[in-house]
């Protein structure tokens, strides 16, 4: 069976680009008669904002969305992330590394401390031997798991069969495909939506004041992003609810921007 999800970090409000996210994973698991979960990416607690969570859950629910079971909050899994992360270890598929963000530089990481870490007397983060992929973080030096784990156990524990999520998220799935090869997980099938930018060519975020989605004008900003994701624009008239159950009877991968 198709289950799909949304897993927003309770940073702050949703705006226009999580909108366009959510409702893309939505429409696709519904059109597909799946089902859709909601999890809260909160293990970085210091960048979350408290009671972001229930705005999140809040703004969903005004803009018409249902989701299936219990909202998983990664904070209460840590124990799950400990687990696949010794077994990396046991397996010889992690070293420890001691470089700086600024050292391990922008793009994939060299290896620098594959055969020893450069200096022994900082917090060290935990690396996985992946070489193509670049031998990505699991286990941050603060101590914090890593999204690229947390997120393949969790979708494993989940049986997500299909994840429908940015484009700028387009990096994060081989490096997702390695960890779940080496975990023995079944490998969801992606696809990428084109992500919503500002006029300055930034991608919506928290970091770039993207302003929140307003409920007051979920059915018109609804429509916005159906526009967005190439399909026709919802009847003028409709509740949020009544939007979205017109969506699934158009929605279609091929002509949506995936």
């Amino acid at each position: 069976m198709y289950r799909g999800r949304f897993a927003p970090s309770p940073t702050g409000p949703l705006h226009f680009g999580s909108l366009v996210a959510a409702l893309a994973s939505y429409l696709d698991a519904r059109s597909n008669g799946g089902q859709w979960l909601v999890r809260m990416e909160d293990l970085d607690l210091p960048r979350c904002v408290p009671g972001a969570d229930g705005i999140i859950l809040q703004a969903l629910e005004a803009f018409g969305f249902e989701w299936d079971g219990p909202v998983v909050y990664q904070s209460a899994r840590t124990g799950a992330y400990r687990a696949q992360f010794e077994k990396l270890r046991q397996d010889g598929l992690v070293y420890p590394c001691s470089c700086s963000r600024r050292e391990a530089g922008g793009g994939d990481y060299p290896g620098t401390c594959r055969d020893g870490v450069r200096d022994p007397g900082r917090p060290l983060a935990w690396r996985v031997r992946a070489a193509e992929q670049g031998d990505f973080v699991v286990l941050r030096s603060d101590g914090y798991f890593a999204y690229q784990l947390s997120v393949v156990v969790d979708d494993a524990a989940q049986g997500i069969t299909d994840v429908v999520r940015g484009a700028d998220l387009l990096d994060s799935t081989p490096r997702q495909n390695w960890l779940q090869a080496a975990l023995g997980y079944a490998v969801p099938r992606y696809r990428h939506v084109r992500v919503a930018t500002n006029a300055e060519g930034e991608k919506l975020s928290k970091q770039t004041n993207a302003p929140a989605i307003e409920s007051g004008r979920a059915s018109e900003q609804l429509g916005e992003a159906f526009e967005f994701l190439g399909l026709a624009k919802p009847p003028a008239g409709l509740a949020p609810a009544e939007i979205l159950r017109f969506g699934q009877r158009l929605w279609n991968a091929e002509t949506s921007g995936m």
